[in-house]
């Protein structure tokens, strides 16, 4: 029996359903984006791409721990 999803991918499918774009498109825009800290990435995806803060923290959270 597969483990559950913990941590920010947990929130992965209730993004893609609310936002109607899949994951990988929201971590390319991060990616792009010349933000790198973690907060400023947060705002902006809240300020210009109208996400909630729990799911635009977890999309942050997940694209910067494979930046390490």
């Amino acid at each position: 029996m597969a483990e559950p999803v913990k941590g920010p991918a947990s929130y992965f499918p209730s993004i893609e359903k609310k936002y109607g774009r899949p994951i990988s498109e929201w971590q390319d825009l991060i990616r792009a984006s010349p933000l790198t800290k973690h907060m400023e990435l947060v705002n902006w995806l809240k300020a210009e791409h109208g996400l909630g803060h729990g799911h635009a923290n977890a999309l942050v959270a997940h694209v910067l721990a494979d930046r390490r």
